[in-house]
């Protein structure tokens, strides 16, 4: 339904940028209870987008510092294990 993620995005990119603010990487969790006391279908879409961003943001930053590693010699930074590989 596009409703549902429509507000859950845009209630997750002011809950990042909130978070950014005042330095509470922990904000979300508070909205999500918020959520979930009236609406369990917009709290997942909502932890959803958060998660989305979340990760995008860890490999846009990832990517950043490899380009900037590659062009200056650096050491280029390590991608965490992959775990699921190999079970």
């Amino acid at each position: 339904m596009a409703l549902i993620d429509d507000l859950a995005d845009n209630l997750a990119r002011d809950t990042i940028e909130a978070m950014e603010k005042f330095g509470n990487d922990r904000l979300y969790v508070d909205v999500s209870r918020v959520l979930g006391a009236s609406s369990t279908t917009l709290q997942e879409a909502f932890l959803t987008s958060i998660r989305l961003r979340l990760a995008e943001r860890r490999g846009r930053k990832f990517l950043e510092a490899a380009i900037t590693a590659a062009e200056t010699g650096a050491t280029a930074p390590e991608a965490p294990k992959d775990l699921s590989i190999g079970h």
